[in-house]
């Protein structure tokens, strides 16, 4: 089946046979700090990832003060058990005059900026710096008229799909397609945080590529990043991961984002994965030729005379190539040398009597 056709991002190629478009996320991580935010954009920058990613809300655009237990976090959540949605998004929000800054330092570093918006007046802000595409957040996908909104701009859309059916993934799609947007990305993703590799469920990149006919990635919240590697083998073309200057730091995402030197390793590993996977093919590679030589043959390994029988003492299977196959030795044991052979002779035919 032929692959989705890539899409464009501010003059960049983004899908199938291009290098995997990387996106370091800054969510909360800044920790209430905008020179600790710039200092994340430089980081991701000197990484090798080509986009930078934030999160446009306040907490009165997600949410409203309340103790009722709807509005407060599960008691099992490892991170944020028990903390009431309202003063988790008070403290991971970007406040609005900072995105400006954070825009201008990620052009100046060479990234394209963008983030998720998630009402009319974040995009409103967003459409005023110029961002190149936009971001939908998993638990926004069932938003629609939020993706009319977006798709309205005329940008590219990335919508990630974490606990999404199918029928919502396509109902978010046609919604973007319907208010305006024909380039979209979407993202495979287990909206846990942290995710569990278990919960992965990687082979939904190939099927929601089969499904959708759009190039897929992968929005990862899972440690490390084996995970994302594995997706690219898959065919994700997009990764998304939250990034940190360091754990320790602490903060509301920091325990599953990556720190600089891991994000560099998953610019590396992932573009080494995408270029790995190519169509089958069997029979040495033009970098194995030159190993051709080091295949074992059949080889005289001492001194022989004119008559001398061929025995397994005079004449070994061993490397380099060059000599009949190893296979022949029962063949031409006992057969007789024509000629007298000097140790390190590749054994031919025209070497051997036809009879012993």
């Amino acid at each position: 089946m032929q692959r989705p056709r890539p899409i464009t991002i501010a003059g960049q190629q983004v899908g199938p046979g291009q290098r995997p478009f990387v996106i370091g996320e800054v969510s909360g991580n800044h920790n209430g700090s905008l020179e600790r935010a710039l200092d994340l954009i430089d980081a991701i920058a000197e990484s090798g990832a080509q986009a930078v990613k934030f999160q446009t809300y306040t907490a009165d655009t997600l949410t409203i003060r309340s103790d009722e237990p709807p509005f407060r976090v599960d008691a099992g959540h490892g991170l944020w058990g028990g903390r009431q949605l309202y003063d988790l998004y008070e403290e991971a929000h970007t406040p609005w005059e900072w995105h400006e800054p954070m825009f201008a330092r990620a052009r100046e570093r060479g990234l394209i900026p963008f983030s998720s918006p998630f009402d009319v007046t974040a995009i409103e802000l967003l459409e005023s710096l110029d961002a190149p595409c936009y971001k939908i957040a998993s638990a926004e996908l069932v938003d629609l008229p939020l993706i009319r909104n977006v798709a309205a701009t005329g940008k590219p859309m990335i919508i990630s799909s974490g606990m999404a059916t199918l029928g919502e993934i396509d109902a978010a799609i046609t919604a973007a397609r319907q208010g305006g947007c024909q380039e979209i990305v979407l993202l495979a993703c287990t909206a846990a945080y942290p995710a569990s590799p278990d919960d992965a469920r990687l082979l939904s990149v190939p099927t929601l590529e089969q499904a959708f006919g759009i190039p897929i990635g992968l929005s990862d919240h899972t440690p490390g990043i084996g995970v994302s590697v594995a997706a690219v083998a898959l065919g994700a073309c997009v990764l998304e991961k939250h990034v940190t200057l360091r754990r320790a730091d602490g903060g509301v995402d920091s325990d599953f984002s990556l720190e600089p030197e891991e994000l560099a390793a998953l610019v590396t590993e992932t573009d080494a994965a995408q270029r790995a996977v190519s169509p089958a093919r069997f029979g040495p590679t033009d970098a194995e030729k030159a190993v051709l030589a080091l295949r074992r043959s059949l080889y005289v390994v001492e001194d022989v005379a004119e008559g001398d029988p061929v025995t397994s003492t005079n004449v070994r299977s061993i490397r380099p190539s060059g000599g009949l196959a190893p296979d022949m030795m029962a063949t031409v044991s006992g057969l007789r040398f024509v000629r007298g052979v000097r140790r390190g002779t590749a054994l031919s035919w025209d070497h051997l009597s036809a009879r012993a």
